[in-house]
């Protein structure tokens, strides 16, 4: 090698340590940051000339291990979500855009919007049928914003009520018992109603209901329509024998919010059992009342959205605070041919390319996808000791090629000292 080789090779050198120095800074600046993907030096030599003239050197190439999975740790926000596998979200720059990228960065809070987003860009999921199952295919195009301010709770009117109560064996006839219940119409308003259980001869008592009134001022809301019920015991162990009608209903209708004619189905109980109502002596004798166990009832009731929680198949499941608990969303993971092979960009995103190929949608935890976790975020893969293990090689190797460049500098000067 000559000495001009030398010099070249040294040149060559500085600039190879210079680039993977520059490597070990970015990934120090970010060891810190959710879902970063650590980069690497490659080091490639270079020969330059032929036969007995040739001269050597290095260049420097940046990899980066998109793959590598980084530890998933706890976060304080249900919204958070971390990845375990493989696969990206799919997030757009715009509510409206059908823009694409790809982000293991799930650091998603809520916007004065609605929406998940995160530094600007929408979280994007399958909306949901009641069942939970994704509504209109699970094609990239079918993708939309997750927005939580458009998810509406569900209303459902009361059909069903039922009673588990004992009425006192040595009531007079005559004597009046009273209970009441909540029932929801069909427009999710809730009403009060009355039930009277009045004795009208031995091991016989005759139920009526009130109209319903609102349980904050006492009007009248509706107006029942259905007759009397008449309950019928046992004499030898105080089941019910028998309710007229065989199968009795509560109609009510004329609801003052407008809402259409409510049908509820009355369980009292199973002829011969204890699973409703009986008629057994008073816990206290000397007064004598009923004994309410139980009263349920279907139906719900308009309700406001109060927390949202993300399973580790991806569905984004709502809570109201009328009790309802709803699937609304369903997010998928993308996978592609080659991860490695996606353009890296800022704010941890990523784009699809030629090398990486196109993308492919899975349901979390399955066709090799990885699995969510709400309430994780998943941690940079930057070792710290090992980067400055190397910042240490660097330096090292950048200080012997300027050496180099040194030493090659005092034999030309030798050499052209020669020559004068």
């Amino acid at each position: 090698m000559s000495l001009m080789g030398a010099m070249n090779s040294a040149i060559s050198a500085l600039a190879a340590q210079s680039h993977a120095l520059s490597t070990i800074a970015n990934n120090l600046a970010n060891s810190d940051t959710t879902a970063y993907k650590s980069s690497k030096t490659s080091f490639n030599n270079l020969v330059a000339g032929t036969g007995s003239n040739t001269s050597g050197g290095v260049a420097a190439t940046t990899r980066s291990n998109i793959s590598q999975q980084g530890l998933v740790t706890q976060s304080t926000h249900t919204t958070h979500l971390g990845i375990e596998g493989n696969g990206f979200f799919v997030v757009s720059d715009n509510a409206d855009s059908r823009s694409r990228y790809y982000t293991r960065n799930g650091e998603f809070n809520v916007d004065t919007g609605g929406y998940l987003v995160n530094g600007g860009h929408y979280l994007l999921g399958w909306t949901t049928d009641a069942s939970g199952n994704p509504t209109g295919g699970t094609s990239e195009t079918n993708l939309q914003p997750i927005n939580l301010n458009a998810i509406r709770s569900s209303v459902e009117a009361t059909n069903k009520v039922h009673t588990q109560a004992n009425l006192p064996s040595e009531a007079a006839v005559g004597t009046k018992y009273q209970t009441s219940f909540e029932v929801y119409d069909a427009l999710g308003t809730t009403s009060t109603i009355t039930a009277t259980y009045e004795k009208t001869a031995a091991n016989e008592w005759k139920l009526t209901y009130a109209d319903p009134v609102s349980p904050s001022t006492k009007a009248k809301t509706g107006t029942v329509t259905s007759a009397a019920i008449t309950l019928k015991f046992n004499s030898t162990d105080g089941t019910l024998a028998s309710t007229t009608p065989a199968n009795p209903q509560l109609t009510i209708g004329s609801w003052t919010t407008g809402a259409a004619n409510s049908t509820i189905d009355i369980s009292l109980g199973t002829p011969g059992k204890k699973d409703g109502m009986t008629q057994h002596a008073s816990k206290n004798p000397n007064k004598p009342d009923i004994d309410v166990q139980d009263i349920q009832q279907n139906g719900l009731a308009y309700g406001n959205l109060k927390n949202v929680q993300i399973a580790k198949d991806g569905q984004v499941v709502a809570f109201f605070d009328n009790g309802e608990q709803r699937t609304i969303y369903q997010i998928p993971i993308a996978n592609f041919r080659n991860i490695n092979g996606l353009t890296a960009m800022s704010n941890g995103l990523y784009a699809r390319s030629a090398e990486s190929g196109n993308s492919t949608l899975h349901v979390p935890s399955n066709g090799g996808a990885g699995s969510i976790k709400g309430g994780h975020l998943e941690r940079s893969t930057v070792d710290t000791s090992a980067e400055f293990a190397d910042m240490l090689a660097a330096q090292q190797a950048y200080s012997s090629a300027s050496q180099i460049m040194s030493t090659s500098n005092k034999m030309f000067d030798t050499l052209l000292n020669a020559v004068r």
